[in-house]
Formats: structure tokens, C-alpha cells, sequence
């Protein structure tokens, strides 16, 4: 059975200045360490989660940057395929006038050409006929 002389009131006391002095001592500055510790955690999950949240705004800004170079070099592309398209469209036509021009003179060259050789083909028959006729006449 339980005494309750002066020693128990001794160590009564004892216990309850062991329990004041471990709770400065001791129990205020771990729950302080772990109140830090916690809340350096939370700090570092909100940390995180906000530069998650920022990789995800970047990776997206990215992605829309990167979607408008493709959609301007698609139209950049449409533009010079288009240019080259009608720059072609009038070398063609120039060469076409080109090699028009070159028939043409080309024929007007043989025309002259024709006509210059039926000219001296008259010359050579009328006078061959004129030849003919003296050897007739005078033979």
C-alpha cells in the first residue's frame, strides 16, 4: 500500500521539478525543432508545387511559341513556294516569248531567204530562157 510520508512528497516534488525543468529543457525546444521542421517541409512542398506550376505555364507558353514559329514558317514556306511559283510561271512565259520571237524572225529570215532565191532563180531561168532562144535562134 501506498505510504504517504515526507518522502513521498519529496519525490513528488522531485518529480514535478524533473518534469518543469525537462519540459524547458528538453521538450519545448523538440517540439520546436519539429514545429521548424514542419513547416521547412511545407515550405519546401509549396516551393515545389509553385515551380511545378511554373514549369507547367513555361512548358506551355513554349508549346504556343514554338506552334505560332511553326504556323509562320508554314505560311513563310506558302509565301516563297507561291512567289517561286509565279517567278517560275514568268520565266516560262518570258522563254515562251522568247522562243516565239526566235520562230518568228526565224521565219521571216527563211521568207527572205525564199524569196531572194526565187529571185535569182528567175534571173538564172529568164536567162537561160534568153539562152535557149539565142542557141535556138541562131542555130
Amino acid at each position: 500500500m501506498l505510504e504517504l510520508n515526507r518522502w513521498f512528497f519529496v519525490l513528488l516534488l522531485n518529480f514535478l521539478v524533473l518534469l518543469y525543468l525537462l519540459n524547458i529543457i528538453l521538450f519545448k525546444p523538440l517540439l520546436r525543432v519539429f514545429r521548424d521542421r514542419e513547416d521547412s517541409v511545407n515550405g519546401s512542398l509549396s516551393a515545389a508545387k509553385d515551380m511545378d506550376r511554373k514549369r507547367e505555364a513555361a512548358i506551355s507558353e513554349m508549346s504556343r511559341e514554338l506552334r505560332d514559329a511553326r504556323n509562320r514558317a508554314k505560311e513563310i514556306y506558302e509565301e516563297r513556294r507561291k512567289e517561286g511559283l509565279e517567278r517560275q510561271k514568268e520565266i516560262i512565259e518570258a522563254a515562251s516569248r522568247e522562243a516565239y520571237d526566235l520562230i518568228e524572225k526565224a521565219r521571216r529570215e527563211l521568207r527572205l531567204e525564199a524569196e531572194k532565191a526565187r529571185q535569182r532563180l528567175r534571173t538564172d531561168v529568164d536567162r537561160l530562157s534568153d539562152e535557149i532562144v539565142r542557141k535556138l535562134i541562131g542555130a
